[in-house]
């Protein structure tokens, strides 16, 4: 090839390049709809598996540093401990807490609460503790944004005596909705980074057919999650470690709860008919409907697409409305 030749084809070359990159629409495509299949028929789609708690604004009925301590001064960040901390991003190189007043009495229950903004469909709710694990720990749902609660799971060695429930309870079909008390997950050691793992599907009978299971399709949905710390490792069995340290604890064992990082495992709850959530106009979340569905969880037929009744889709059916 002449020395012009191969100049006019680089400088061809360069140009389409640089119109690609000035352009990054050119020689794309627009990326398929998870809502419909290659020939543009519906099928079931859903939104991605999330940590809904992420970034998300935590209440917590107790958080130290008001007025200051010597381990706790909220208005010190190198020496606060917020409730924004158990939502944050955590690594290894950056292990932020949430820490509770240093309490006394007990009983005393500290409570976690977390909107998540909207339904979602729950697999897991996880703690990594900066403290020891409590004795005794339940965990509640909404789905009503925090209108009324429900229990989810309870954790104690003294399960009867605490939350009034048997430690080694079976779940079946006639009681799928059930919270259990399991004894497990504990114990007092390690003394940090204990974690409490709550799985919403695991043991439960109609798990393994969920698309046709309207019991776990409900249990498994949520608007707001509560944990509530009910009962603490008394540190007195770590030694008296702290005793009376902070308030002048007139005899009483001092203790505190503190966690690195709460997280909520699930999917925007679309029932098969998005791909995706949004946030709409009053920047709330909602599921960006498809299949001719509407409504914040594509929870009904749009107008004029009534010929079928509303279906939630599933693995065989998409339920399109029509």
């Amino acid at each position: 090839m002449e020395a012009p030749q191969l100049l006019r084809l680089l400088l061809t070359t360069s140009v389409l390049r640089l119109a690609q990159t000035a352009n990054p629409f050119v020689a794309q495509q627009t990326p398929p709809d998870p809502c419909y299949d290659e020939s543009g028929a519906p099928r079931r789609c859903i939104p991605e598996f999330v940590n809904a708690a992420f970034g998300k604004e935590v209440q917590a009925s107790s958080t130290c540093g008001k007025p200051p301590t010597r381990h706790c001064d909220a208005s010190d960040p190198r020496r606060a401990h917020p409730p924004a901390y158990l939502t944050d991003l955590n690594t290894a190189a950056n292990m932020t807490c949430w820490r509770s007043e240093t309490l006394h009495h007990l009983p005393h229950n500290v409570t976690l609460t977390l909107s998540l903004g909207k339904k979602f469909e729950v697999v897991y709710v996880s703690l990594q503790f900066c403290s020891p694990r409590p004795e005794s720990t339940a965990i509640f749902k909404s789905m009503d944004y925090g209108k009324t609660w429900v229990p989810y799971q309870y954790y104690s060695s003294q399960c009867r005596k605490i939350y009034g429930k048997p430690s080694k309870a079976t779940v079946t079909k006639q009681n799928e909705q059930e919270a259990l008390c399991t004894d497990g997950l504990t114990d007092l050691y390690p003394l940090t980074g204990g974690l409490i793992a709550f799985s919403t599907l695991d043991g439960r009978p109609s798990a393994q057919d969920f698309d046709n299971s309207p019991v776990l399709q409900d249990w498994v949905t949520a608007t707001d999650i509560r944990v509530v710390f009910s009962r603490p490792h008394l540190f007195r069995e770590l030694g008296g470690r702290e005793a009376g340290e902070e308030d002048g604890g007139a005899g009483a064992t001092p203790y505190y709860y503190s966690v690195g990082e709460l997280q909520v495992g699930g999917r925007c709850k679309c029932n098969g008919h998005a791909s995706r959530c949004v946030k709409d106009k009053e920047q709330k979340l909602v599921c960006d409907c498809k299949h001719n569905t509407e409504g914040p969880e594509c929870d009904r037929c749009k107008p004029f697409h009534y010929d079928r009744p509303w279906q939630r889709a599933s693995a065989r059916e998409a339920n399109e409305c029509l």
